[in-house]
């Protein structure tokens, strides 16, 4: 009997003792890989690849702050998950140990951005407009292809500052202003004649 609980207590002690596993890689806490970084900056399939597995999964590595739009890379990371996470934040995370390759892309297929945010606070548009030229997230400017996009820019721009005015001077006991889209999908390309700093946009599509 005494043998039964030895190896009973040893079970337990080895599955305490198994470390937690974090994500769709189950990665250990602390724990480095190889992932490929997608020249698709910010896109709806902006995928993750875990190396040498060649899993995917759709995510970020956070502080690459150097990533430029166009080009793929090869980078070192760790698995952060902290005992207590942040308290409006994930709780794990990959995070950025250094850069092994960077090579740009020269293929010309088309990706999808969404434009429009929803997270915490009301939803917005992630659009900024600097000197006639939109930005967007604040690494890539968006450059119309034809006449017809750059009026649906114009257009949807104007439509949200009016919003954020609404939204800036909305008292409570007044109905909330609601932004009228649930999604604004703008199909786009690296643009070659601004190469990693711009985006050409050839369609944009408005879900109300």
């Amino acid at each position: 009997m005494k043998i039964i609980y030895l190896l009973i207590a040893g079970l337990l002690l080895a599955g305490c003792s198994k470390e937690k596993t974090h994500g769709p890689w189950n990665l250990k806490d602390g724990q480095e890989v190889e992932v490929l970084v997608s020249h698709r900056y910010a896109a709806t399939d902006d995928l993750l690849t875990l190396l040498p597995q060649k899993k995917m999964d759709i995510g970020g590595v956070y502080s690459f702050t150097d990533r430029e739009p166009g080009y793929n890379y090869r980078v070192k990371a760790r698995m952060v998950a902290p005992d207590v996470p942040p308290q409006d934040g994930p709780s794990y995370w990959l995070e950025l140990v250094k850069v092994l390759s960077k090579e740009r892309y020269t293929g010309n297929d088309s990706f999808v951005i969404e434009l429009i945010y929803r997270g915490w606070g009301s939803p917005g548009i992630m659009l900024e407009k600097k000197d006639g030229l939109y930005d967007f997230q604040g690494k890539v400017k968006l450059t119309p292809a034809t006449p017809a996009i750059s009026e649906k820019l114009a257009e949807m721009w104007a439509y949200y500052e009016d919003y954020l005015q609404r939204i800036k001077g909305y008292r409570p006991g007044n109905p909330m202003p609601v932004l009228k889209w649930k999604s604004i999908k703008g199909r786009v390309t690296h643009d070659p004649a601004n190469f990693g700093k711009s985006y050409l946009v050839s369609n944009l599509e408005f879900m109300e």
